[in-house]
């Protein structure tokens, strides 16, 4: 073959490479925790995926996988990411008390407001500042959080802070459950998925969900009262991100991954706490349908258990400290985020 004829065979297939690398299709699989029909998957996770395998006219597969069918458990789900068990998932850094300590700011009682899309967010901001060395090994989509916290019982309501007194409670976090036990209660840590049947065998006799949860878990079926606390801020909250293995993100196509970044971030963040949003408002005029009493405590009751929450938030910042953390910091900007975005 002539030199000519041996550059013109190599160009092609060098332009053939390169097409087929343009082209390249790639299946990625998330996984979560929860129903198909619960309101992050739902108003979140599926329109997401979906937007993003059209903004790569299809080169891009998401396939979701609900209620852990790929394996482990919920607590989990970041080292799965982490270690890529999966290409991607939603996480809650509570589930492993004490590694993600950056994220308590957010789950702080009275720190974040009851709109999860506002203080989504914020806590986006926030994490851009203060999380990119502690969740360096994924890749962050979105972080959000959900709206206001409900206290659901059997029997009657709580309506302050003494009716926690001598209750056992299921609790999502370790700030939440550091409030409970201030205030009484016997906090028993557990994933959500676990609390219909903790509380249908009476290991214990209500928790704190949010509304969105509270049908798909079928907790209104189980628990008699539904409480929450007065004015703007949440009792207690919850920290999520929305996450890549890193290597599953790095070996996309520099086209595909200009995809994935077009649908992360601040509002992508936003989406996944207005889905919260959404999901709280359907299913509370659900509950409000059936016999269960739902009652807004007083203005002096909330104020009674901020007091007491006052205390915890101070433990909170001098353990930071402790653990060489700017906990002030982090504190006073968690509240002027949330701020900014309310």
């Amino acid at each position: 073959m002539s030199f000519t004829k041996t550059l013109l065979a190599g160009a092609a297939a060098v332009a053939l490479t390169a097409t087929a690398a343009l082209a390249q299709e790639v299946t990625l699989r998330f996984q979560h925790f929860v129903s198909p029909k619960s309101a992050v998957p739902s108003m979140f996770m599926a329109p997401w995926a979906e937007k993003v395998m059209a903004d790569s006219n299809g080169r891009l597969k998401i396939e979701l996988y609900p209620g852990m069918q790929l394996g482990g458990t919920p607590p989990s789900l970041y080292d799965q990411i982490r270690d890529g068990v999966i290409d991607g998932g939603w996480a809650l850094p509570a589930y492993t008390p004490g590694r993600f300590p950056e994220t308590e700011a957010f789950e702080l009682p009275f720190v974040s407001s009851k709109s999860a899309e506002g203080t989504s967010k914020a806590a986006w901001e926030f994490a851009e500042k203060y999380l990119g060395e502690r969740m360096g090994d994924v890749h962050l989509i979105a972080v959000h959080v959900h709206g206001s916290g409900i206290i659901h019982t059997k029997g009657d309501p709580i309506t302050g802070a003494a009716d926690f007194a001598g209750k056992k409670l299921r609790g999502p976090s370790r700030a939440a459950n550091n409030l409970l036990t201030a205030m009484g209660a016997t906090p028993v840590g557990m994933p959500v998925p676990a609390f219909p049947e903790a509380l249908s065998k009476g290991v214990v006799e209500g928790g704190v969900i949010p509304w969105e949860i509270v049908v798909p878990l079928k907790v209104h079926e189980l628990a008699d009262s539904h409480a929450e606390v007065a004015g703007d801020n949440a009792m207690y909250n919850t920290f999520f991100i929305w996450a890549m293995n890193k290597d599953s993100y790095n070996n996309l196509p520099d086209d595909l991954k200009a995809v994935i970044d077009a649908n992360s971030g601040l509002e992508a963040s936003a989406w996944a706490g207005r889905a919260m949003d959404q999901g709280d408002t359907k299913m509370k005029e659900i509950v409000s349908g059936t016999d269960n009493t739902i009652v807004m405590m007083s203005d002096d009751a909330t104020e009674e258990i901020k007091a007491i929450a006052d205390g915890q938030i101070a433990e909170w910042v001098k353990s930071m400290d402790g653990a060489g953390l700017p906990g002030q910091a982090m504190l006073d900007d968690a509240r002027a985020l949330i701020a900014k975005h309310n």
